[in-house]
C-alpha cells in the first residue's frame, strides 16, 4: 500500500521519517510513504491518478480546505473546524476527510501534565489556531478563548470555527499582549521565531505555553517561559501525535507504535540540527 504527503511547500516535512518508522515496527511489509510538493489546484488532478494501492494522504498548507471539496465524505470535526489534513482511502475507492491536528494538540497537552485550563490565549488567526479553538474545548476550557492576531480584520475563518465549535471567542490586536495574558495557557500558532518579541511578556504572565513550533527548538519564548517555571510544549508531540492519528486511520489498526515514532522523529530533528550547525 501507498500514502505520502502533500503540500507546498513540503520538503521540510517529518511525516514520512513518522509514517515509515510506524509501518516498520507494524510489520507492514511493501507498505511506502512518500513527499509530493502539491498546490491547490494540483490536488484533484493527483487524486484522480491514485490507483487502488492507495491508502490516504497527509495534508499540510495550503490543501486543508481543498481536501474537503474533493471528499466524499467529511468528518463533523473537520467542517467544524474548517479543514481536513488526512484523506483516507475507502473501500470502494472514495475518499473520507478527516482532521487529526485536533488530536495531536490535546494529546501533547494532556502528556505534558496540562489537562484543564481555565483560561486561554491564542496566538494567531491561521488553520492551526482554529484547531487549537478545538482542542481548548475537548480540554474542558471555561471562559472565552482570547485570540491576538497582527490584524483583528483577518481573523473571520477563526471566528467562524469558533462560533461552529460553540466557543466563546474574543479578538485583540497581537500588539497589545501584555493586556491580555490574564491565563492559565497560551497557545502560539505563530510562525517560528514570531512569538519571541514577546517572550518577556509571555515569562511573566506565569502561564503554560504551547508554542507550535518544533524546529529551531526551543524558541526564545519557550526558552523565557521554562526558565520561569512555566511548563512548556513544543510542535513537535503534536506533530507527532496528528501522525499517530493518521497511521490509526490509514492502516485500520490501533496497535500504533507511538515511541517508535516518537524516537524516529526526535532523531531527524537532531540530525537536522547537526547538519544546520555545519
Amino acid at each position: 500500500m501507498r500514502a505520502a504527503v502533500l503540500g507546498s511547500p513540503v520538503a521540510h516535512s517529518l511525516s514520512p521519517v513518522l509514517h515509515g518508522a510506524a509501518h516498520s515496527a507494524m510489520g507492514l511489509e511493501g507498505w511506502s510513504y512518500g513527499l509530493h510538493e502539491c498546490e491547490e489546484d494540483g490536488l484533484a488532478p493527483f487524486l484522480e491518478g491514485l490507483g487502488a494501492d492507495w491508502a490516504g494522504l497527509s495534508l499540510t498548507m495550503p490543501l486543508k480546505r481543498r481536501a474537503m471539496d474533493l471528499a466524499d465524505r467529511v468528518s463533523g470535526l473537520s467542517r467544524a473546524v474548517g479543514g481536513a489534513n488526512t484523506l483516507v482511502r475507502a473501500g470502494d475507492g472514495t475518499w473520507d476527510a478527516h482532521n487529526t491536528d485536533v488530536e495531536g494538540i490535546t494529546t501533547a497537552l494532556t502528556e505534558a501534565g496540562i489537562t484543564a485550563p481555565a483560561r486561554a490565549v491564542v496566538l494567531g488567526a491561521g488553520a492551526t489556531a482554529a484547531s487549537a479553538l478545538a482542542a481548548l474545548r475537548d480540554l474542558g476550557v471555561g471562559g472565552p478563548v482570547t485570540l491576538l492576531a497582527r490584524s483583528t480584520g483577518r481573523t473571520g475563518e477563526v471566528s467562524e470555527a469558533a462560533d461552529r465549535l460553540g466557543i466563546g471567542l474574543e479578538v485583540a490586536e497581537l500588539d497589545r499582549i501584555e493586556d491580555h495574558l490574564d491565563a492559565d495557557l497560551v497557545v502560539s500558532t505563530l510562525p517560528s521565531g514570531a512569538a519571541d518579541r514577546h517572550r518577556k511578556a509571555l515569562a511573566a504572565s506565569g502561564a503554560d505555553l504551547f508554542d507550535v513550533v518544533y524546529a529551531p527548538w526551543p524558541t526564545g519564548a519557550a526558552s523565557a517561559v521554562a526558565d520561569a517555571g512555566g511548563r512548556v510544549v513544543g510542535g513537535f508531540p503534536m506533530l507527532l501525535h496528528q501522525a499517530v492519528a493518521q497511521v490509526r486511520l490509514m492502516t485500520g489498526r490501533d496497535d500504533v507504535p507511538v515511541e517508535a515514532m516518537r524516537a524516529a522523529g526526535e532523531a531527524e530533528l537532531e540530525r537536522r540540527a547537526g547538519t544546520d550547525r555545519i
